[in-house]
Protein backbone atom coordinates (compact mmCIF):
# COMPACT_ATOMS: atom_id res chain seq x y z
CA UNK A 1 0.00 0.00 0.00
CA UNK A 2 1.47 3.65 -1.06
CA UNK A 3 1.92 6.22 1.35
CA UNK A 4 -0.74 8.51 0.13
CA UNK A 5 -3.38 5.77 0.31
CA UNK A 6 -2.37 4.61 4.10
CA UNK A 7 -3.22 8.64 5.04
CA UNK A 8 -6.09 8.43 3.58
CA UNK A 9 -7.46 5.90 5.30
CA UNK A 10 -6.18 7.00 8.80
CA UNK A 11 -7.36 10.50 7.88
CA UNK A 12 -7.28 12.17 11.36
CA UNK A 13 -7.83 9.62 13.68
CA UNK A 14 -6.16 5.83 14.01
CA UNK A 15 -6.53 3.11 11.18
CA UNK A 16 -9.53 1.53 11.71
CA UNK A 17 -9.75 -2.81 11.56
CA UNK A 18 -13.07 -4.39 10.69
CA UNK A 19 -14.61 -7.18 12.10
CA UNK A 20 -17.67 -8.79 10.46
CA UNK A 21 -19.47 -11.59 11.94
CA UNK A 22 -23.31 -12.61 13.15
CA UNK A 23 -21.66 -14.43 16.16
CA UNK A 24 -21.69 -11.55 19.68
CA UNK A 25 -19.17 -13.90 21.63
CA UNK A 26 -16.81 -14.51 18.80
CA UNK A 27 -16.27 -10.80 17.98
CA UNK A 28 -15.90 -9.59 21.37
CA UNK A 29 -13.39 -12.42 22.22
CA UNK A 30 -11.33 -11.18 18.56
CA UNK A 31 -11.76 -7.86 19.64
CA UNK A 32 -9.71 -7.81 22.77
CA UNK A 33 -6.82 -9.84 21.49
CA UNK A 34 -7.01 -7.56 18.54
CA UNK A 35 -6.96 -4.44 20.61
CA UNK A 36 -3.67 -6.02 22.44
CA UNK A 37 -2.23 -7.09 19.30
CA UNK A 38 -2.58 -3.66 17.00
CA UNK A 39 -3.06 -1.19 19.97
CA UNK A 40 -3.03 1.90 17.77
CA UNK A 41 -5.56 0.51 15.67
CA UNK A 42 -9.63 1.54 16.05
CA UNK A 43 -11.69 -2.20 16.05
CA UNK A 44 -15.39 -1.58 14.32
CA UNK A 45 -17.70 -4.76 14.89
CA UNK A 46 -20.14 -5.53 12.35
CA UNK A 47 -22.84 -8.11 12.95
CA UNK A 48 -23.67 -8.61 9.19
CA UNK A 49 -22.90 -7.83 5.76
CA UNK A 50 -25.30 -5.06 5.17
CA UNK A 51 -24.66 -3.14 8.15
CA UNK A 52 -20.63 -3.73 7.22
CA UNK A 53 -21.76 -1.96 3.98
CA UNK A 54 -23.18 0.89 4.97
CA UNK A 55 -19.82 2.46 6.49
CA UNK A 56 -17.08 3.47 4.67
CA UNK A 57 -15.82 -0.07 3.52
CA UNK A 58 -12.22 0.50 1.89
CA UNK A 59 -11.16 3.12 4.70
CA UNK A 60 -10.16 -0.21 7.25
CA UNK A 61 -7.31 -1.71 6.69
CA UNK A 62 -7.97 -5.19 7.57
CA UNK A 63 -11.54 -7.18 7.54
CA UNK A 64 -11.99 -10.15 9.71
CA UNK A 65 -14.87 -11.85 8.30
CA UNK A 66 -16.20 -15.01 9.18
CA UNK A 67 -16.47 -18.23 6.67
CA UNK A 68 -20.21 -17.80 6.00
CA UNK A 69 -20.11 -14.57 5.79
CA UNK A 70 -17.17 -14.38 2.62
CA UNK A 71 -18.52 -17.48 0.84
CA UNK A 72 -22.31 -15.12 0.56
CA UNK A 73 -20.25 -12.21 -0.76
CA UNK A 74 -17.10 -13.75 -2.45
CA UNK A 75 -17.22 -11.53 -5.25
CA UNK A 76 -16.59 -8.33 -3.05
CA UNK A 77 -13.52 -10.43 -0.79
CA UNK A 78 -11.98 -11.40 -3.57
CA UNK A 79 -11.53 -7.54 -5.43
CA UNK A 80 -10.25 -6.95 -1.58
CA UNK A 81 -8.15 -10.26 -0.85
CA UNK A 82 -5.23 -8.93 0.56
CA UNK A 83 -7.19 -6.75 3.36
CA UNK A 84 -9.01 -9.89 3.62
CA UNK A 85 -8.77 -12.51 7.23
CA UNK A 86 -11.52 -15.48 6.79
CA UNK A 87 -12.64 -16.44 10.17
CA UNK A 88 -13.03 -20.47 10.37
CA UNK A 89 -13.88 -23.19 12.49
CA UNK A 90 -11.60 -25.80 11.42
CA UNK A 91 -7.64 -26.48 11.70
CA UNK A 92 -7.96 -28.32 8.29
CA UNK A 93 -5.69 -26.51 5.79
CA UNK A 94 -7.63 -27.93 3.25
CA UNK A 95 -11.01 -26.80 4.49
CA UNK A 96 -9.39 -23.46 4.09
CA UNK A 97 -10.11 -20.84 1.08
CA UNK A 98 -7.44 -20.50 -1.13
CA UNK A 99 -5.95 -17.20 -1.43
CA UNK A 100 -7.05 -15.52 1.91
CA UNK A 101 -5.33 -15.76 5.12
CA UNK A 102 -6.85 -17.61 7.44
CA UNK A 103 -7.54 -18.11 10.94
CA UNK A 104 -9.21 -20.65 13.15
CA UNK A 105 -11.08 -19.97 16.57
CA UNK A 106 -11.02 -23.51 17.32
CA UNK A 107 -7.94 -23.26 18.92
CA UNK A 108 -6.15 -22.28 22.19
CA UNK A 109 -5.87 -18.48 23.25
CA UNK A 110 -2.12 -18.70 22.87
CA UNK A 111 -2.19 -20.17 19.66
CA UNK A 112 -4.92 -17.68 18.29
CA UNK A 113 -2.54 -14.95 19.67
CA UNK A 114 0.48 -16.39 18.01
CA UNK A 115 -1.52 -16.30 14.59
CA UNK A 116 -2.59 -12.95 15.15
CA UNK A 117 0.85 -11.58 15.76
CA UNK A 118 2.20 -13.86 12.63
CA UNK A 119 -0.18 -11.73 10.95
CA UNK A 120 0.48 -8.42 12.33
CA UNK A 121 4.20 -9.44 11.30
CA UNK A 122 3.85 -10.65 7.87
CA UNK A 123 1.38 -7.32 6.77
CA UNK A 124 3.52 -4.86 8.85
CA UNK A 125 6.66 -5.88 9.17
CA UNK A 126 8.66 -3.28 11.17
CA UNK A 127 5.62 -0.92 11.36
CA UNK A 128 6.66 -0.26 7.87
CA UNK A 129 2.47 0.64 6.77
CA UNK A 130 1.51 1.74 10.52
CA UNK A 131 1.66 4.67 12.13
CA UNK A 132 3.95 5.21 15.15
CA UNK A 133 2.35 3.57 18.57
CA UNK A 134 1.15 6.53 21.22
CA UNK A 135 3.70 7.46 23.63
CA UNK A 136 2.27 4.90 26.01
CA UNK A 137 2.25 2.25 24.19
CA UNK A 138 6.31 2.70 23.25
CA UNK A 139 8.12 1.99 26.23
CA UNK A 140 7.18 0.70 29.74
CA UNK A 141 10.65 0.86 31.61
CA UNK A 142 11.90 -2.54 31.88
CA UNK A 143 15.00 -3.55 33.35
CA UNK A 144 17.59 -5.62 31.69
CA UNK A 145 16.57 -8.59 34.07
CA UNK A 146 12.80 -7.97 33.35
CA UNK A 147 13.03 -8.44 30.17
CA UNK A 148 14.63 -11.45 30.32
CA UNK A 149 12.05 -12.63 32.27
CA UNK A 150 9.30 -11.59 30.03
CA UNK A 151 10.81 -12.66 27.19
CA UNK A 152 11.02 -16.51 28.80
CA UNK A 153 7.65 -15.80 30.09
CA UNK A 154 6.78 -15.20 26.62
CA UNK A 155 8.17 -18.22 25.11
CA UNK A 156 6.31 -20.36 27.42
CA UNK A 157 8.33 -20.99 30.70
CA UNK A 158 6.94 -21.77 34.48
CA UNK A 159 8.74 -19.64 37.31
CA UNK A 160 10.93 -22.90 38.17
CA UNK A 161 12.51 -23.03 34.30
CA UNK A 162 13.06 -19.62 34.12
CA UNK A 163 15.01 -19.79 37.76
CA UNK A 164 16.74 -22.42 36.62
CA UNK A 165 17.42 -20.40 33.29
CA UNK A 166 18.34 -17.45 34.45
CA UNK A 167 19.80 -18.84 37.87
CA UNK A 168 18.37 -17.15 40.37
CA UNK A 169 15.78 -17.99 42.92
CA UNK A 170 12.43 -18.85 42.57
CA UNK A 171 11.28 -15.55 44.76
CA UNK A 172 13.22 -13.36 42.63
CA UNK A 173 11.36 -14.39 39.59
CA UNK A 174 7.75 -14.24 41.04
CA UNK A 175 9.06 -11.09 42.66
CA UNK A 176 10.39 -10.09 38.73
CA UNK A 177 6.75 -11.23 37.38
CA UNK A 178 5.06 -8.82 39.80
CA UNK A 179 6.91 -5.86 39.20
CA UNK A 180 6.48 -6.08 35.17
CA UNK A 181 2.55 -6.71 35.62
CA UNK A 182 2.49 -3.39 37.53
CA UNK A 183 4.88 -1.86 34.97
CA UNK A 184 2.93 -2.60 32.12
CA UNK A 185 -0.46 -2.96 33.63
CA UNK A 186 -0.46 -6.65 31.94
CA UNK A 187 -2.24 -9.65 33.78
CA UNK A 188 -2.45 -12.57 31.21
CA UNK A 189 0.26 -14.76 30.12
CA UNK A 190 -1.20 -13.95 26.45
CA UNK A 191 -1.00 -10.22 26.84
CA UNK A 192 2.41 -9.91 28.00
CA UNK A 193 3.31 -12.55 25.05
CA UNK A 194 1.72 -9.74 22.88
CA UNK A 195 3.66 -7.02 24.90
CA UNK A 196 7.00 -9.48 24.42
CA UNK A 197 7.09 -10.12 20.78
CA UNK A 198 5.66 -6.47 19.31
CA UNK A 199 8.49 -4.64 21.13
CA UNK A 200 11.05 -7.53 19.92
CA UNK A 201 11.84 -8.59 23.34
CA UNK A 202 11.10 -12.44 21.98
CA UNK A 203 11.27 -13.69 18.36
CA UNK A 204 7.26 -15.13 17.42
CA UNK A 205 9.11 -18.53 16.09
CA UNK A 206 10.04 -19.02 19.75
CA UNK A 207 6.23 -19.15 21.27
Amino acid sequence: MDTKKMQEMIGSGRPKVAIIDNNTLAIMGLKNLLQQVMPIMEVKSFYSFNEFKESNVDHFFHYFVSMNIVLENRAFFLDRQRKTVVLTTSNNPNSQLSGFHCISANTSEEQLVKRLLELAQFGHAGGRNLPKMQEKHVSKQLSDREIEVLSLVAQGKINKEIANILNIGLTTVITHRKNIQEKLGLKSVSALTIYAVMHGYVDINKI
